[in-house]
């Protein structure tokens, strides 16, 4: 049984920063891609970073610049730093895990409970 556990969420003003962290467990963590994805009232889920099982990681444009995706395999955690944050990065993040790497959602078939991020 998969799972995905997101803390670190929480409201900031614009130009914070905020470090988002995922804990998995019940699976071979290391073999998969994981990812953070956000979704905004009214908007579709969209990826904002992935990792691949060797640490590879790619960013959304928006994200560049500003967010690092880090994994610690040995510890199956998955971390999002957030600096220079904007009122549009409002929204949920989501921890995600599947067998491919993307920001294609149906690559990932695991999925946290999201954490809300909330710039003023």
């Amino acid at each position: 049984h998969v799972q995905l556990v997101e803390s670190g969420g929480g409201s900031v003003q614009a130009g914070g920063s905020l470090i988002l962290s995922c804990v998995a467990s019940g699976y071979d963590y290391s073999d998969y891609c994981m990812g953070w994805f956000r979704q905004a009232p009214g908007k579709e889920r969209e990826g904002v970073a992935v990792a691949n099982s060797e640490g590879l990681a790619t960013y959304v444009d928006s994200a560049k610049g500003r967010f690092t995706i880090s994994r610690d395999n040995d510890n199956s955690r998955l971390s999002l730093q957030m600096n220079s944050l904007k009122p549009e990065d409002t929204a949920i993040y989501y921890c995600a895990t599947g067998p491919a790497c993307g920001f294609n959602t149906r690559n990932f078939d695991s999925w946290g409970q999201g954490t809300q991020v909330t710039v003023s």
